[in-house]
């Protein structure tokens, strides 16, 4: 892993906005609501946020640095990007904008398409880098001495993890929105599990944030079944504008304790 100086150099004059932004009203409630109805952020906390480049975990640095800059407790906040050697992602752009705001910045590079092409047995690719990109960032909190790592997912992404689980897994399942790894010594928060994705499309596009695109041969190979729900969404939420209100209740249970928890031990035996 590499930590990039912050004496890095000037981005070009046509670069996007270089400074800390200030989220829309509606956004800062809802993130600051998040946080505390799942007490995901504790004094001293070191918080390194897995900055993939996109639209959703560059909005997440926005908007966690804003709740340090306001918040009556002190942490720490940092930045990491998964490099999986994939011809097309180049996270070069991202080093001297992390420079100017001047927060600490790593890169993890591993060949994830050519360890799932040697290992991968039975699995999706999706599936195995997700995995392989999950143990680089809890080895490189461990290293660093980050005790929280900070991911982008929001409301939509749990609605199609719901829906996939359902529909194709017999599960009723999504993202948590703040848990402990197998391990115990890193929490997993996602501040955004309350937020719609397109108000962070709208955060990224009015503040031209510097958004990386993926270039992932597999996904992109044939649509995948994230894509399709999207869809599926999209279509009933035409119908039904209160589709998402009523997912996010629905979903509560889910994100917070799991099934498990959520049902107790004798609905499970039914």
């Amino acid at each position: 892993m590499n930590e990039f100086p912050l004496n890095a150099p000037d981005l070009p004059l046509a670069a996007p906005n270089i400074g800390w932004l200030t989220p829309s009203k509606k956004l800062q409630r809802t993130v600051a609501r998040t946080l505390m109805e799942f007490s995901m952020i504790q004094p001293g906390d070191r918080i390194l946020i897995g900055l993939s480049g996109g639209k959703d975990s560059l909005s997440l640095l926005h908007c966690l640095a804003h709740v340090q800059r306001r918040a009556p407790i002190a942490f720490d906040l940092a930045a990491i990007t998964i490099d999986p050697l994939v011809g097309g992602f180049d996270p070069a752009p991202l080093v001297p904008y992390l420079a100017a705001l001047g927060i600490p910045y790593f890169v993890e590079r591993e060949d994830i398409v050519g360890l799932a092409n040697e290992h991968m047995r039975g699995d999706s690719y999706c599936a195995f880098c997700a995995r392989m990109k999950r143990g680089l960032l809890y080895k490189a909190a461990r290293r660093e001495g980050y005790t929280v790592l900070a991911l982008g997912q929001h409301l939509d992404d749990l609605a199609e993890s719901f829906l996939m689980s359902a529909f194709h897994g017999g599960k009723l399942n999504t993202m948590k929105a703040h848990y402990r790894n197998d391990a115990g010594d890193v929490r997993i928060i996602r501040p955004f599990v309350r937020v719609r994705e397109r108000m962070l499309a709208d955060f990224a596009a009015h503040n031209h944030l510097p958004v990386i695109k993926d270039n992932c041969p597999a996904c992109f190979a044939k649509p995948t079944q994230r894509e399709h729900f999207k869809h599926v969404l999209a279509d009933e939420e035409r119908l039904n504008p209160q589709l998402f209100r009523s997912l996010a209740v629905t979903l509560t249970p889910l994100m917070r304790d799991g099934l498990a928890t959520a049902l107790g031990p004798n609905e499970l035996e039914l």
